[in-house]
């Protein structure tokens, strides 16, 4: 298993955005998280649902549902569901190696990184919502997440409703952030003449690092398979929020220097 990205690796990140990381998760791990994903779906997991985020489909609508926190009700339609760190099996895979080194060159080496949120994106089979053209970033937070990686849990592709990015254009932070984090309509088509919009198609167990400053955005599933997909947020750990949120340390480097000492 490879824990560290190559210098070319890192010059894709840095001047388009995002990198392709490969196939990160074996055989067996996907499983594992393709199978609890179905579990956490259908309320079969043994966790406290009163803790984490969840938003169901609403196919034909043009509109998202609402997104509170408690399961509702057992089916495999879920459009997001958030905290999935409060799982040991996600948890578990958001502390691999590879991701530390990712943030630690990000951040800094002596630097803790917290998970900003990890959640679950569904596009059902013949369903799944248009994601509109957005940043990653909020308003209520004293500076911004940077990483994301995404991992695709089933095959991601344009047929499906894979992401959509504007390469390159990470540098380009929108002020003021808009509350639905979306771009205006003079925005998008700046962007969009001025950057290639490349979908991101990816096997299943395969992930993407991306800069949380990418625009993206995702179209509908059309085909008779969902396409699932788990998303992480790292964060520094310093970070202050105007909101009242915990957030779960993934990696302690303090603690880390005392166990290496």
């Amino acid at each position: 298993m490879i824990n560290t990205l190559s210098e070319n690796q890192w010059r894709e990140y840095n001047s388009q955005g995002y990198s392709h990381l490969g196939k990160v998760l074996m055989d067996e791990e996907l499983t594992t998280l393709q199978w609890q994903m179905d579990e956490i779906m259908m309320g079969c997991a043994p966790l406290d649902y009163n803790r984490m985020l969840m938003q169901l489909d609403q196919p034909g609508t043009g509109k998202l549902g609402p997104q509170t926190k408690g399961h509702k009700g057992a089916t495999l339609s879920y459009r997001k569901i958030q905290d999935l760190e409060l799982d040991p099996h996600f948890l578990a895979y958001m502390q691999k190696p590879l991701f530390r080194h990712i943030c630690a060159r990000v951040y800094g080496e002596d630097t803790d990184i917290a998970c900003f949120r990890a959640m679950f994106m569904n596009k059902p089979a013949k369903e799944g919502t248009h994601l509109q053209w957005h940043q990653d970033r909020w308003s209520y937070l004293d500076r911004d997440p940077l990483v994301t990686i995404w991992t695709a849990l089933d095959p991601a592709t344009i047929e499906n409703g894979c992401l959509q990015i504007a390469s390159g254009a990470h540098d380009q932070t929108l002020n003021p952030i808009r509350p639905d984090h979306h771009l205006s309509g003079e925005q998008l088509q700046d962007f969009l003449q001025n950057f290639e919009v490349t979908p991101l198609e990816l096997e299943a167990g395969e992930c993407v690092l991306l800069h949380n400053h990418l625009p993206h955005s995702s179209g509908i599933n059309t085909t008779e398979t969902p396409r699932r997909a788990f998303s992480a947020c790292y964060m520094d750990a310093a970070t202050q929020t105007t909101k009242d949120e915990t957030h779960t340390v993934l990696f302690s480097e303090a603690a880390l220097r005392i166990e290496n000492s």
